[in-house]
């Protein structure tokens, strides 16, 4: 009766050993598992924000490029024959003593504005 005892107690030993194991194997698998779905997580997050520092570092890079243009032109107009520069650059400009004509939809009658007025009048006629 003894020796029957005895090997239950060592097969539902051996039970709960295995049980036991069995229990570690799934813990240690479900954390494998949960590492492997936040390394995926975090991944696809990197790329997202690789994607956008593209996305602003070529915006950047056109932002510079114009500033730099800016600081040419400005420096450009600023230099002693900058004011002749302006000047050719400005050929719509109407030259002294010449007459422009607007013509505007709803008058009548066209505005003439002259160029040498300093004041900016217009004159109409009627």
């Amino acid at each position: 009766m003894f020796a029957a005892d005895g090997e239950l107690i060592s097969l539902s030993h051996e039970k709960r050993e295995l049980l036991c194991s069995v229990i570690g194997l799934g813990v240690k698998f479900g954390l494998v598992a949960v590492a492997a779905v936040s390394l995926f997580r975090l991944s696809s997050a990197y790329q997202q924000r690789m994607d956008r520092q593209g996305e602003i570092s070529a915006v950047l890079e056109l932002e510079t490029a114009k500033l730099a243009k800016s600081r040419e032109r400005f420096d450009q107009l600023f230099t002693v024959s900058g004011e002749q520069h302006l000047i050719r650059e400005q050929s719509q400009w109407i030259a002294p003593n010449r007459l422009r004509v607007v013509w505007q939809s709803g008058h009548q009658f066209p505005k003439v504005e002259t160029a040498n007025a300093g004041s900016g009048k217009t004159l109409t006629s009627p």
